[in-house]
This record gives structure tokens, C-alpha cells and sequence, in this order.
């Protein structure tokens, strides 16, 4: 399976020649979506979910889904009926020949005066990538690869830091950085790989790596 890593928090993965691609937010590529299988979303925040971008996507091409949470399915399945699939914690399912499970239920505290939105996290082909959106979620499964969020307003690098090491990936791949710059990706990229106990790794925008 094909990793690629598109900007801020999207992915993209590619087997036996269908695509899926998780979270194609604002942040991400205009065209981050298109040519996918399987599209899904972790939650509603705009960083993570784009109705344009999605909207063009199930457009291009008649045969792409997307398997989201309620409150992003609530705004596309009228126009694409049939198409979009809402799934919650403990759900399983197949799409485009990926084996997916859905672990999680809330987004990460912001701050105690902020309302939690429903997050949920992506296991795929039996633990061989996890992306847990917007929250520390620890499957109870085995994760090879972990997508890691490593910069948000919700966050702190301790916390990061023990996710890893509560999760317990064979390796974990930066996500969730657009806010992260260069000039601190070092600091990052030393204590994470010094404390986290896994292999931590970092893609450039449309860079690749085998899984």
C-alpha cells in the first residue's frame, strides 16, 4: 500500500489500484479528493472537511463514496444519495477492497468553554494505518503506522509524545502540521523521535512512502 501525504492533515492510499483519501480540508490540495474510491472524514472542522472539495470529487466520478460522521453526512447525502455513509464508534466495513474500523467518538478538548464535536479515526487493513483526526484516540488494535498529529490548538508536545507511546506504532508519520513551521520542525522531530519509542517520520507535501 502507497502512502501519500498531502498538506495538513489528508492522506492518501493507494492498493491494487483504488484510492482512498482521508480528511480533504481547506487545508489541503484543491484537487486532494478527486480520483478517489473511498473518501473519509474524521469530523466537521473545515481544516478537515471541505463540501467543495468533496462535492467535486463525487461529481468526477459516479462510483466514489464517502463514509463520515453525521454531522458532515447531514450536508451531502441529499445531493449524492446513496453515496454517503455515516458511520460511528465500532463500526466496520469494507470499501474499495480497504478493511476499515471506526474507533472514537469526540474531538479533543480546545478549551473547557468550547463545545466537543464527534470525531471518529480510521483503522485500515487491520491495523496497517490508523488516523485518529482530531484526538488521541488508542485503538484496541495494533497499529503499524500511525498518522500523528503533531500541531494544534488542542494539543502540546508531552501529549504527543505519550500517544505514541500508548499507541505504540512501528512508526508515525507527522499530520496535522500546517501550523507547524520549519524553524520549530526540528524541535518536534528530535523529542518526538527521542521519547515517542517509534520510528518518527515526516513526508513533504506529495511525497510518498510504501507501507
Amino acid at each position: 500500500m502507497r502512502l501519500t501525504k498531502k498538506s495538513h492533515s489528508c492522506v492518501r492510499l493507494e492498493k491494487d489500484g483504488r484510492t482512498l483519501v482521508v480528511d480533504p480540508g481547506g487545508f489541503s490540495e484543491e484537487d486532494a479528493a478527486l480520483g478517489a474510491d473511498v473518501i473519509l472524514v474524521t469530523h466537521e472542522h473545515p481544516d478537515h472537511f471541505d463540501e467543495g472539495r468533496l462535492r467535486a470529487a463525487l461529481e468526477a466520478d459516479p462510483a466514489a463514496a464517502v463514509w463520515t460522521l453525521r454531522s458532515v453526512a447531514e450536508q451531502l447525502s441529499a445531493a449524492f444519495p446513496g453515496r454517503v455513509h455515516t458511520v460511528g464508534h465500532g463500526d466496520a466495513f469494507t470499501a474499495a477492497g480497504f478493511e476499515i474500523q471506526v474507533h472514537g467518538e469526540l474531538h479533543a478538548v480546545i478549551h473547557p468553554d468550547l463545545p466537543r464535536v464527534t470525531n471518529v479515526g480510521y483503522l485500515v487493513d487491520d491495523g496497517a494505518l490508523f488516523h485518529p483526526g482530531d484526538a488521541l484516540t488508542v485503538p484496541d488494535h495494533p497499529v503499524r503506522t500511525l498518522m500523528l498529529p503533531v500541531m494544534a490548538p488542542w494539543n502540546k508536545i508531552s501529549e504527543v509524545i505519550d500517544y505514541v507511546r500508548e499507541v505504540r506504532p512501528e512508526r508515525a508519520y507527522d499530520i496535522h502540521d500546517a501550523l507547524l513551521t520549519d524553524l520549530a520542525r526540528p524541535i518536534y522531530d528530535r523529542q518526538i523521535g527521542e521519547l515517542g519509542g517509534a520510528e518518527h517520520l515526516r513526508l513533504a507535501p506529495g511525497a510518498t512512502a510504501e507501507l
